[in-house]
């Protein structure tokens, strides 16, 4: 009896200890994934894409969301709103820019349009097209497709300038949006 108590206790630490190791036994909820940033949280892995995609074991992909803007020179997002593509997101190696412009960005109806890669190779021209009216100050819907050589990936920059025939500098405006070609 005199070593009953220490043998009890020596068990009951063992027992805990082995709860502790194994688990209770209950199988444990997989954690709640409702975006990129609670995939990552919960361990699953992240694949280095642009945007980044994080992917859980029951196949779901979340990308990451990127918060970017398009910078403005002389201009306002009164003056141009542009739908397709959005800042910071992936496109093509063909892709179209739609939205809206002023009819004082146009002349003849076209306003130009370039792809730039970072170290400042444009990388595809074009120009946008009325898609109505342009001789109006209103904002007048435009289309500009582009084509990027198939050898280039990675991030560019899309600038849509106002048509300047005068050249006079005072006269330029431009939107420029970041954006990624990938595929």
């Amino acid at each position: 009896m005199k070593y009953a108590l220490p043998i009890f206790l020596v068990s009951i630490i063992a027992a805990l200890i082995v709860y502790v190791l194994v688990g209770s036994g209950k199988p444990k909820e997989p954690p709640v994934v409702t975006s990129f940033e609670t995939c990552v949280a919960a361990g699953y892995p992240v694949v280095e894409s642009h945007p980044r995609q994080c992917h859980t074991p029951g196949g779901l992909v979340y990308a990451e969301e990127l918060h970017v803007e398009a910078v403005y020179k002389n201009a306002s997002a009164e003056d141009m709103a542009i739908e397709v593509p959005f800042p910071g997101g992936v496109v093509g190696k063909q892709f179209s820019v739609v939205g809206q412009a002023r009819g004082t960005w146009y002349s003849e109806g076209v306003f130009p349009v370039s792809v730039i890669a970072p170290d400042g190779t444009v990388l595809a021209q074009a120009r946008a097209e009325a898609q109505g009216d342009w001789m109006t100050d209103g904002l007048v819907p435009f289309r500009a497709d582009l084509s990027v050589p198939q050898e280039y990936i990675g991030p560019a920059s899309l600038v849509l300038s106002r048509d300047n025939p005068s050249g006079l500098p005072e006269n330029d405006a431009s939107v420029t949006v970041p954006l990624t070609v990938e595929y």
